[in-house]
């Protein structure tokens, strides 16, 4: 058992709480978050994006989903942590397993700065029939983490109106027409991709994730930006002053909230606030529950954007391209390990003018390693590529231009019959989806279907969505748009608009064996209006040769077939005269029809 483990029982019994629960997320909800706010990982030892613990005094239950299944299993094994595989039938629920293992009365514990109030209320609710109360200023993570890393803001800095396309003032118009359309006239912001995009500024305080700890509350007279100090350039300072944007230190979130006048009515995001900051609004204030209109706002992209991500993706193909020629002259005749590929995939970006950081952690698996969707390559778990099976890179940058995402599985030698059935399965999953045309009003969830019916029709899944919004220059996952048939009904989906960003990602899975997925990344753009209404379909946006090796043609239809060819004699088109003539001529290749 892991002596973070025992430690924390320790403080537990110290404190008097019957139970004690770790998400994975910041004050802010964030899907990634920095060193200081991994306190699971450091008591669990698991180190995938998602998941949440629950401890007491006999047992410990770790909650992830499909994407971690294989990773969690592996890492929590012998730590005295039992997983428990979200979305599989007979699970048991967090709020079960409480329910069953704590006293009546009894005191559940948890920082609840770092608890959506979604699930705080949830837990109450839940829980109320043993009347639990919930203890939520309980950070034992000060108490037990040694060493733990600091909190270092880093410095803001504004993205230009050339690449934005809109002013925060045009911006702050907008959200605020939505506030009282809502029925609201004052609203907290705790989203930080909702602050940046609103105020258009960018920061660095997450890896991988452009954004700076803050907080946003508009009220009928101010509009006021909660953020560290040091964190503010005087440039940037000066900026938000002339915009009439009040600055106050990022703690001071709380005393704004108790100030709040009983005229207030403020629009809340459950999803995004978290437990503390909600228990801290005085009881008098009305609150409105709702989506940000942020979040609707930024996941559709405006011409500037959209303009914008089209060059970054061209530069992304371009690295991607001379990676790719690179990859394939090299295995089998130099040692090229996973993290040195990756690593050398980084170097190509670096290369490109206006490339900032990854856009997240390399995925570089090759052979079993590709089967763990989320695996992280270490100097421990490190493969050499041999000169045969597939090995799945999925990665993505961020560009003063935009972010991208990209995964390509390649064939670096022979392979078996299945893995070149499984390669065209996935490959036409990917197609079908790409050359959707669809009514206006449709959801991802509607769309869902034509990805994996080529899976299904075999027996075959994936535990994963099929696709994510993307953000502008922000976190390489954004939502309300996804494409995704078990839509989670506390996080619905969205119709698709003209501007949004999807991801096309399929994917399979054999576990111990290999894993493919191919995913490129989609604009939602208009369509024909016929008699039936309005139409739209889905433009790509990543430029990258698929690896036709191994594709059976056999296996696909006419239409995909012709869908590949567009798609590469599009990829040909926009990158050819981006690349020196060693991989210009490797990318005619790779391209040409099959």
């Amino acid at each position: 058992m892991k002596k973070e483990l025992l430690r924390l029982r320790e403080a537990m019994e110290k404190r008097g709480l019957d139970a004690y629960l770790i998400p994975t997320a910041d004050f802010h909800g964030s899907e990634y978050v920095s060193e200081h706010f991994q306190f699971r990982k450091y008591v669990s030892g698991f180190s995938g994006s998602a998941g949440t613990l629950v401890v007491t005094p006999e047992a410990a239950g770790l909650w992830t989903d499909g994407r971690y299944f294989l990773q969690a299993g592996q890492q929590l094994a012998g730590t005295g942590i039992d997983l428990y595989r979200m979305g599989t039938p007979n699970t048991e629920s967090i709020h079960e397993f409480l329910g069953r293992r704590m006293p009546e009365g009894g005191c559940l514990g948890m920082d609840g700065r770092t608890v959506s109030f979604q699930m705080g209320r949830h837990l109450e609710n839940m829980l109320e029939y043993k009347k639990i109360t919930l203890a939520y200023e309980e950070d034992l993570a000060d108490e037990i983490w040694e060493d733990r890393p600091p909190v270092l803001p880093q410095p803001v800095w504004s993205l230009p109106l050339s690449s934005a396309g809109e002013s925060r003032k045009e911006k702050l118009a907008k959200v605020r027409q939505k506030v009282q359309d809502s029925g609201a006239n004052s609203h907290l912001i705790t989203g930080l991709d909702d602050i940046a995009w609103l105020f258009n500024l960018r920061g660095n305080d997450i890896p991988c994730n452009p954004v700076f700890f803050s907080y946003c509350l508009l009220t009928p007279e101010k509009t006021e930006l909660f953020l560290y100090p040091q964190a503010l350039p005087e440039e940037v300072r000066r900026e938000l002053t002339e915009d009439g944007i009040g600055i106050r230190s990022y703690e001071e979130i709380y005393r704004a909230l108790e100030e709040l006048p009983s005229s207030c009515r403020l629009l809340l995001d459950n999803s995004r606030v978290n437990y503390r900051l909600k228990k801290t609004i005085p009881k008098p204030i009305h609150r409105v529950f709702g989506p940000n209109p942020s979040t609707l706002l930024k996941a559709v992209k405006n011409p500037t954007e959209i303009a914008c991500l089209k060059e970054a993706n061209r530069k992304d193909g371009a690295a991607m391209v001379k990676f790719l020629c690179w990859l394939k002259e090299t295995v089998g005749k130099e040692p090229v390990t996973e993290l040195s590929a990756a690593a050398r995939l980084e170097e190509f970006r670096r290369e490109q003018e206006g490339f900032l950081e990854p856009s997240f952690d390399t995925i570089a698996g090759y052979g079993p390693h590709a089967s763990v969707i989320h695996y992280k390559a270490t100097p421990e778990s490190d493969s050499p590529l041999e000169p045969e099976g597939f090995f799945l890179v999925d990665s993505g940058g961020h560009y003063l231009e935009g972010t991208t995402d990209i995964t390509r599985t390649i064939v670096l030698g022979p392979l078996t019959d299945e893995k070149r059935a499984r390669y065209t399965t996935v490959l036409r999953s990917m197609l079908n989806l790409a050359g959707a045309q669809f009514p206006y009003g449709c959801r991802g969830e509607h769309l869902d279907v034509l990805a994996r019916r080529p899976l299904w029709e075999q027996g075959l899944d994936y535990r994963h969505g099929t696709g994510h919004g993307v953000g502008f220059l922000l976190n390489v996952h954004e939502g309300p748009n996804r494409f995704a048939y078990n839509t989670d009904p506390e996080r619905p989906s969205c119709v698709l608009e003209p501007g949004m960003v999807t991801t096309d990602e399929p994917g399979y899975y054999e576990d111990g064996a290999f894993g493919i997925r191919i995913e490129n990344d989609l604009l939602c753009v208009s369509g024909p209006e016929t008699a039936y209404g309005r139409f739209l379909a889905l433009e790509p946006l990543t430029l990258c040769p698929i690896d036709t090796e191994a594709v059976d043609p056999s296996l696909m239809s006419r239409r995909e077939i012709s869908l590949l060819n567009q798609y590469h004699a599009l990829v040909w088109e926009q990158l050819s005269g981006l690349l020196p003539e060693k991989e210009r001529a490797w990318l005619q290749e790779a391209t040409r029809p099959i």
